[in-house]
């Protein structure tokens, strides 16, 4: 009895059912409407496609066997299956340095860049700055006109850093782009109010820009970590220009000269049997993708972290 009063009492508790619309009496979306969602998912899957697809093919590629990738038969899946070129690219002593220094640039001016835009970027963004105008217009003459390759040179000569790691960190150490779009977002998200009752509790300051300011600022933080990391870790060409010693080479110089290098030397080779020279060309084949594997991760990586805080670091920052 007890049971069936509560299997009355559950029912009664359901939700009624939605009656079912018939088909005939259902509001049908306009024809352009339907004709642009067509449109729009076909563009959308075709970028998917370009996008996707060179990342699958370098991935199956640095996993199949050379010879597969030589002939043409790596389409999209791995042939040939074998992991030789990633247990080449982990006990090489000179693409190991190349990785670590890569980390170090990227870390390093990460974290330089951060900093300086960051005190760059906030008093700019302040009404009661004087000559607010004028430094704005000082930051952005480096960007419409450009000394050139052999100034800066001298310049890095200049002051003792070639050949260092700081002739990486430190001529990109800032860019007045980033510095843009923080002031930009410091100017919508510190309201002039907040800085005025801060003041009203007596705030200085300095007390004002590290108690409130800051806190605020994790969103453009991140933003510029990105940035300036992913800046760095593809930065090939100073490294060109500035290192001379092969310790200090970042992966992208490694990578670079593994690319151009195209094949195997028949002069490099020496006395080794023709066997051996066949699998240094197969395993060449499959170093060059297994590299390009290495170099690519470590923003693929950070970007899932990093991407919440871009709606409302860079994208509401670069508005204006």
């Amino acid at each position: 009895m007890a049971l069936t009063v509560a299997r009355s009492a559950t029912r009664s508790r359901r939700p009624p059912k939605t009656p079912r619309i018939p088909k005939a009496r259902r509001i049908k979306d306009p024809a352009v409407d339907r004709g642009y969602q067509v449109v729009n998912y076909c563009v959308l899957g075709f970028f998917t496609v370009a996008v996707l697809y060179p990342l699958i093919y370098v991935f199956s590629s640095s996993v199949s066997s050379g010879y597969a990738i030589a002939s043409g038969k790596v389409v999209l899946w791995p042939v040939g299956l074998n992991f030789e070129a990633y247990k080449t690219i982990f006990s090489s002593p000179h693409i190991l340095i190349g990785l670590g220094n890569s980390i170090f640039y990227a870390v390093v001016g990460a974290m330089i860049g951060t900093a300086l835009t960051i005190l760059a970027a906030y008093p700019l963004s302040r009404k009661d700055l004087y000559g607010r105008r004028p430094l704005m217009f000082f930051l952005l003459i480096p960007t419409l006109f450009s000394a050139g390759i052999i100034p800066n040179y001298v310049v890095v000569q200049q002051l003792g850093l070639l050949n260092t790691r700081w002739a990486i960190v430190l001529p990109a150490a800032m860019t007045v782009f980033n510095v843009i779009i923080t002031r930009t977002f410091y100017q919508l998200n510190i309201p002039d109010e907040l800085l005025e009752a801060g003041k009203v509790d007596g705030a200085s300051n300095l007390r004002f820009f590290l108690s409130i300011a800051l806190p605020l600022s994790k969103p453009i933080i991140a933003v510029n970590m990105l940035f300036y990391a992913v800046g760095q870790w593809n930065s090939w060409f100073s490294a060109m220009i500035y290192l001379t010693n092969t310790d200090l080479y970042p992966l992208q110089l490694v990578l670079r000269e593994v690319l151009t290098l195209g094949s195997v030397n028949p002069d490099q080779v020496g006395s080794m049997s023709a066997a051996e020279f066949a699998h240094r060309q197969d395993l060449f084949n499959k170093l060059r993708y297994a590299l390009i594997v290495v170099a690519m991760l470590p923003p693929l990586i950070a970007y899932p972290f990093v991407q919440r805080h871009f709606v409302k670091g860079a994208l509401i920052g670069s508005l204006k």
